[in-house]
């Protein structure tokens, strides 16, 4: 039965990750989550999940859009990208 060849290669290679930094930025401009929705129509649930950066695998374009629009802020103060090493180090820092 093992005559079959596999096509697909899957990749364990740690390639880093990308925080989230919603929190920071909301903190340090004294904005309330409660506030964020109010200015930009977003539920309440995403701006939360968002700030909190749990269960975040895929970003929505139109939240980052609207948040970076309300906030006069980039997407690359929102999502930072660290690599591998800086990301392990992080990780380790958490436990």
């Amino acid at each position: 039965m093992d005559e079959f060849k596999s096509i697909v290669s899957y990749q364990t290679q740690d390639y880093g990750r990308v925080r989230v930094n919603l929190a920071k930025i909301l903190d340090s401009r004294g904005i309330t989550r409660n506030r964020l929705r109010t200015l930009t129509g977003i539920k309440y649930e995403v701006i939360d999940r968002y700030y909190k950066a749990e269960n975040v695998e895929m970003v929505d374009l139109d939240f980052l859009a609207k948040v970076c629009f309300v906030l006069n802020c980039s997407v690359s103060d929102l999502l930072e990208y660290e690599k591998p090493e800086a990301a392990k180090e992080n990780a380790g820092d958490k436990s």
